[in-house]
């Protein structure tokens, strides 16, 4: 399942501990994720059913700018917009470039 920003959900330790429904899984995410984004996560925020699913979302997939604006314009992904690659997904693929490669395969 890939994310309106080409990263792909099914792979992503959130909704891999929610669809195992994975107690320990949270806490070990929420540990590594608090590290390596130097925010502190716990464990209760860690329930997503993906990006485009209309369950729960991680805390800050709810708030994802990319999603928003995917979703405003009605579009299955940022490979489909006509203003790719803006400077929002550009910045963030500087941060997750396998999600840059995706979106180029969609292309």
């Amino acid at each position: 399942m890939i994310a309106y920003c080409g990263l792909n959900c099914s792979k992503c330790d959130a909704y891999l501990a929610t669809k195992e429904d994975n107690e320990a899984k949270r806490k070990e995410t929420a540990q590594k994720w608090s590290l390596m984004y130097r925010h502190e996560i716990r464990s209760e925020q860690i329930h997503c059913d993906g990006c485009k699913a209309t369950g729960l979302k991680f805390f800050h997939c709810n708030n994802c700018d990319i999603r928003k604006c995917c979703t405003s314009k009605g579009i299955e992904h940022c490979a489909a917009c006509e203003e790719y690659v803006c400077e929002t997904l550009a910045g963030f693929i500087k941060l997750a470039p396998e999600a840059g490669i995706a979106l180029e395969k969609l292309r």
